[in-house]
């Protein structure tokens, strides 16, 4: 039907004006979506203009897609890449001069190859889900889609889940891992004769399955510990494992090691846990399919540690508050111990006194003392405590108060001229600043003509030297720091001497020494007393002579007195401003010369048949001991033994009695003579054991350790020179006989005759005989010893010096 229009047209054209005609070179093309082809349209005649019309009746104009090469009676239109809406009439329109105008046309149809269009492979889906594996394909006329898989076709019949679907795509519905595969989709157009397919891979992601074996954990903190977490995954694709804290994921780093193994397992370490490292930690597994988490729980036990508690100070009298807190896991419990007294307390204690409470809560405890007291100053240790472990701290609690004076000693003594410390001790906290008030007026620190004031820490000192009884009196000392005030007032009375000692007594007179006793003075003046002047003198004399005490002893000895004499004594006592009266006088006398005492005796066994006797001289009788005689004998039942006689010198503090017998009891009487006579013998008595055995260790008991090593070294050097000499005459050998050969060889060297050793010189060699008790034989004096030079030897006396 086409043909016959278009024939019918180029008929009309033709007999209308015989000298202008149109032709296309083709009628009638058919062409692919995607080709190009061109039409060449020819004018016979004089055309001025030839142009070409698309379908919809406008004027085709160059583009990208459409070209016209144009020249007189020729044009040539060219369509790239065609399309669909590119079918259609195409006309060639040629015009003359006088405005003639003639066409021919061409129709173009266009068809749809069988075309894939961004068909993906693989595909992917997730399990359980419904599948649409998509084939996009297009064709005119529309195609015919069939589904294979595994060179199998695909049919509702024997797949209940499979469809294929009006887009021409493949549903399966609740799609598992065994349905992965490859599938082919394969297109058709029967009136073409065209066929064509595509393979889609289909593959199919299956969700993450996460466990772990332990969902906590407990560590402790600060002790170098390490965790580790363990998850367990599957899925496809294999999943990727992240772990998680606190919505921040976790990068490898020193403290946190990520340890990924075999078989989906996914390790987390923790190293050198910390008590902020505790809490929940999450294992995240993803892959396209979706994703899963566990968590995984930390608890970290941490050691107690106190973070707050601080020295305090406060106000005697007034409530103190200390605070202690401290931290750890679990809370620990909190203590408080006095360091004074070891005292403790707990939460919710409190003193039998009240004044000391106790309260604690969430790791934080308060010890709370009401009416302050200086005993409660120093140290306060606080204890956390838990299972875990301790920690302890110490604060000091400091107490301020008001100047406190130390001592009652108000009243000072002195005279005119003589200097004198006022001493003001305080003790206070904070340090009190102290001055001196004479008369409601101040002392200056630098002092006036006779006062001057030094300080040092809590103390200050008011020196006065008296000038006049003005200068005696009341002086004040103020104290004062930042709590208060305090004053102390001090007297300076006027000194006097001493009053007289009393009770004077004498004891222990002998001939030439007496005791003096003597009470205090009841009165010490206001000053203390620096000794006692003791005076005595014989009866009838005017010259008094002095002896002083020791100190401030209240007994003297005199000395250097004379026997059968009468005498007085009195005593006085002596402090700074002077000497005070004498105590009432007291008359004594010494006792006359008489006979001494028995001495004292002690005896101590001497060296062999000695024995020495100590003598201790007791009253000599006023005049010195001459001499000690000492008689002593053996005491025998049988018969009456003669007294021996031993004059020992006064001097002399033993007498050593020699030579005694063995085994033997002696009997000893000792007297002491002065010029006035003997005294009252003294009995004594000993016994002299049996004699001692002579043994090595007697022998060598008296010998010191250098003779003892001596001899030893002797005796080793003698037993060497017998053991050589033996060698020497038994085995030919030994020092001797090197001595000899060395001898005889220099002899035979030097003669230089030649002659064989038995016709020469025989070496002589003189040795001394030894006794069977070491000592030297003079028969024979000395034994020659010939060695031959066969080195035999013979011996024989030396006769000649027999």
């Amino acid at each position: 039907m086409m043909l016959k229009l278009v024939h019918l047209l180029g008929v009309l054209v033709c007999g209308s004006q015989a000298a202008l005609q149109v032709s296309i070179s083709l009628n009638k093309v058919e062409l692919s979506v995607g080709e190009s082809k061109f039409f060449i349209c020819t004018a016979i005649g004089e055309p001025v203009r030839l142009e070409w019309y698309n379908p919809q009746g406008e004027r085709i104009v160059p583009s990208k897609r459409m070209a016209l090469h144009t020249e007189t009676s020729r044009s040539r239109l060219i369509i790239y890449n065609a399309i669909i809406e590119d079918a259609g009439i195409y006309r060639c329109q040629a015009t003359d001069a006088s405005g003639h105008t003639e066409e021919a046309s061409v129709v173009l149809e266009i068809y749809q190859r069988l075309t894939f269009r961004d068909v993906q492979s693989p595909q992917e889906f997730r399990h359980g889900e419904t599948a649409e594996v998509v084939c996009d394909v297009i064709s005119s006329p529309v195609p015919v889609v069939v589904w294979y898989y595994q060179d199998k076709e695909i049919t509702e019949e024997h797949h209940s889940r499979y469809q294929v679907l009006t887009n021409n795509n493949l549903q399966i519905r609740q799609v598992t891992k065994a349905d992965e595969g490859v599938y082919r989709c394969e297109a058709s157009v029967e009136a073409r004769g065209e066929i064509d397919f595509v393979d889609i891979a289909m593959v199919v992601n299956v969700p993450p399955v996460l466990s772990v074996f332990q969902q906590s954990f407990n560590a402790t903190a600060d002790y170098q510990e390490s965790v580790t977490f363990t998850c367990m995954t599957s899925g496809s694709p294999d999943p990727v494992v992240t772990w998680h804290r606190k919505g921040q994921q976790l990068e490898p780093s020193e403290q946190y090691i990520i340890t990924r193994l075999e078989g989906g397992r996914s390790m987390l370490t923790i190293r050198n846990i910390r008590q902020g490292d505790g809490g929940s930690y999450t294992c995240k597994a993803t892959n396209k399919a979706g994703s899963q988490e566990r968590e995984i729980f930390l608890k970290v036990f941490v050691q107690p540690h106190i973070t707050q508690l601080k020295n305090v100070t406060a106000v005697e009298g007034s409530a103190a508050m200390i605070s202690c807190v401290a931290e750890g896991e679990p809370l620990p419990d909190i203590s408080w111990r006095r360091a004074s007294d070891g005292q403790t307390f707990v939460d919710g204690d409190k003193s039998q006194d009240g004044r000391f409470e106790v309260r604690g809560r969430h790791g934080k405890s308060v010890l709370t003392i009401s009416g302050v007291r200086l005993t409660d100053l120093g140290r306060f240790d606080c204890e956390a405590l838990s299972r875990i472990g301790g920690h302890q701290k110490s604060m000091f609690l400091d107490i301020e108060y008001i100047p406190k004076f130390l001592t009652n000693h108000t009243i000072y003594y002195s005279w005119e001229g003589n200097p004198v410390n006022i001493s003001c001790d305080v003790m206070s906290n904070p340090p009190a600043t102290m001055l001196w008030r004479r008369e409601r007026f101040t002392i200056s620190a630098e002092g006036t003509a006779n006062t001057r004031v030094h300080s040092a820490d809590g103390k200050s000192v008011l020196e006065v030297t008296p000038m006049s009884d003005r200068d005696f009196g009341r002086y004040n000392c103020t104290a004062r720091n930042n709590i208060g005030v305090r004053y102390q007032e001090f007297i300076l009375a006027q000194a006097d001497v001493p009053s007289n000692p009393y009770s004077v007594r004498l004891s222990a007179v002998s001939q030439r020494l007496a005791t003096v006793t003597f009470m205090k003075p009841d009165s010490h003046g206001g000053v203390p007393i620096s000794y006692y002047l003791v005076q005595y003198k014989e009866v009838g004399s005017q010259e008094w002579k002095d002896v002083k005490s020791h100190s401030i002893q209240t007994t003297v000895v005199l000395t250097g007195l004379e026997p059968n004499t009468t005498y007085e004594v009195r005593v006085a006592a002596v402090n700074g401003k002077g000497q005070g009266e004498f105590s009432h006088t007291e008359t004594f006398q010494t006792l006359p010369i008489r006979e001494p005492s028995p001495p004292a005796v002690h005896g101590q066994r001497g060296m062999g048949k000695a024995y020495r006797l100590g003598l201790v001289k007791q009253d000599d009788g006023g005049m010195p001991i001459v001499e000690y005689i000492v008689k002593y004998k053996t005491s025998s039942q049988d018969k009456e033994e003669q007294w021996m006689t031993k004059l020992v010198p006064g001097a002399n503090d033993f007498a050593m009695l020699q030579p005694l017998q063995w085994n033997t009891r002696y009997e000893v009487e000792i007297t002491a003579r002065n010029v006035k006579g003997l005294s009252e013998p003294t009995f004594y008595q000993f016994f002299m054991p049996q004699k001692p055995d002579i043994t090595a260790e007697s022998l060598f008991s008296g010998l010191g350790l250098g003779t003892v090593v001596g001899l030893g070294l002797g005796a080793l050097l003698l037993l060497l020179v017998l053991v050589d000499v033996s060698c020497f005459f038994l085995r030919h050998c030994g020092l001797l006989m090197c001595i000899t050969r060395t001898l005889c060889g220099k002899k035979t060297t030097t003669s230089g005759k030649g002659k064989d050793i038995e016709e020469g010189k025989a070496a002589y060699l003189k040795l001394p005989l030894k006794e069977e008790n070491g000592k030297e034989s003079l028969k024979p004096d000395t034994i020659e010893i010939k060695v031959h030079s066969d080195n035999s030897i013979h011996t024989k006396p030396d006769v000649s010096k027999a």
